[in-house]
C-alpha cells in the first residue's frame, strides 16, 4: 500500500485559517484536521459553511472519514470537531496536554467546575510517540509545544500536518506570546520537525497571504530550511528567540481569541445553555492589559 496520503485544503479566508482532509487513495479512509466553525463576532452567530464543505467533498469524494484531529485548542478560529462527529460518527482526538490548556483558561475565565477539565470532550488524548493508521497510512503523533502547551504535529506518511508552528516560508514562524507559549520551546518543536525528512510535505495552519500572493499551505522541509526568513542559516536557539519574542511583542492578541477558547476547550462545543436556552460567552475585562503592564 501507498504511504502517500492524498491531501486537500480547505482555506478559511476570514481566519487566515486551512483546514484539511486527508485520506488513504487505496481504502478510501481519511482524517479531517483542524475544521474551522464559523463565527462572525458582530452578530454573535454561528455557522457551519466551512465544515459542510468539507462534508460535501468528503461525501463526493466517497471518503469514509475514522478521524477527526484537533492540533491544539485554536485562538483564532472555533473548531468544528463536535458538530462533525454528529455527521460522520468518527471519534475526535487531540493531544493530551489539552487538560493544562483547559485549566489554565477555565482560570482565565473564572470557570471553576463549569466544565471538566479532564480531556473527556474528546474522544482520545493522544500522547507524544502515539501511533494510528488511516487506512493504510501510518500516522505518528509528536507533541510540538511552543504556540501552544498543548500543540501536537500528525505525521501522515509523507505529509505532516504541523499547524501553528512553521507559517509558510516566506511569513516564517508563528508566535508564542500566548499563555502557556514559549519561544524556546517553539524553537525545540520546530527542530524536531525539520528532522523529518527533506521531501516531508508540511502543511501549515494558517496563512495570510503576504503582498497579494495566492494563499499556500504547502512547503517541504528541504523549502523551509532553505527559504523560511525565520530559519534559513540554521539560527541558534538565542538567536531565534530574539527574532520572535521581538516580533511577538509587536501582535495584537486574534481577534477571536477570548471568544475562540471558550469554544475550544470544550472540543468545538457551546457553554451550555442557561435558563432561557441560550448560550453565552464571557470575556475577562482586563486580563491582558494587565498581564502587559
Amino acid at each position: 500500500m501507498s504511504q502517500i496520503p492524498v491531501v486537500k485544503p480547505f482555506w478559511d479566508e476570514p481566519t487566515g485559517s486551512w483546514q484539511y482532509v486527508f485520506h488513504d487513495p487505496d481504502t478510501m479512509k481519511g482524517a479531517i484536521v483542524d475544521p474551522v466553525l464559523d463565527y462572525d463576532p458582530l452578530s454573535g452567530s454561528t455557522a457551519t459553511r466551512n465544515a459542510q464543505t468539507i462534508l460535501d467533498y468528503v461525501h463526493e469524494a466517497g471518503i469514509d472519514i475514522v478521524w477527526i484531529l484537533d492540533t491544539h485548542p485554536h485562538a483564532d478560529h472555533f473548531s468544528a470537531a463536535a458538530w462533525l462527529k454528529e455527521h460522520t460518527g468518527a471519534p475526535t482526538a487531540i493531544g493530551e496536554h489539552v487538560v493544562e490548556v483547559q485549566a489554565l483558561w477555565t482560570d482565565i475565565y473564572n470557570l471553576p467546575g463549569d466544565i471538566p477539565t479532564d480531556g473527556r470532550q474528546w474522544d482520545r488524548l493522544f500522547a507524544d510517540g502515539d501511533t494510528f493508521t488511516v487506512g493504510g497510512i501510518p500516522v505518528r503523533v509528536m507533541f510540538s509545544p511552543g504556540h501552544t502547551l498543548a500543540s501536537v504535529t500528525y505525521v501522515a506518511g509523507d505529509a505532516a500536518f504541523v499547524h501553528d508552528t512553521l507559517m509558510m516560508p516566506d511569513s516564517g514562524t508563528s508566535r508564542a506570546d500566548f499563555p502557556g507559549g514559549n519561544s524556546g520551546v517553539l524553537y525545540e518543536s520546530i527542530e524536531a520537525i525539520l528532522a523529518l525528512p527533506d521531501e516531508t510535505r508540511l502543511f501549515v495552519g494558517h496563512d495570510y497571504a503576504p503582498g497579494g500572493r495566492a494563499p499556500a499551505c504547502e512547503a517541504t522541509v528541504a523549502e523551509h530550511k532553505a527559504e523560511n526568513i525565520h530559519l534559513k542559516g540554521a539560527p541558534s536557539e538565542e538567536e531565534y528567540r530574539a527574532v520572535r519574542d521581538a516580533r511577538d511583542a509587536t501582535l495584537p492578541l486574534p481577534r477571536l481569541m477570548l471568544a475562540a477558547l471558550q469554544i475550544n476547550i470544550r472540543g468545538g462545543r457551546k457553554p451550555d445553555p442557561e435558563a432561557n436556552g441560550r448560550s453565552y460567552l464571557k470575556i475577562p475585562l482586563d486580563y491582558f492589559e494587565e498581564r502587559q503592564a
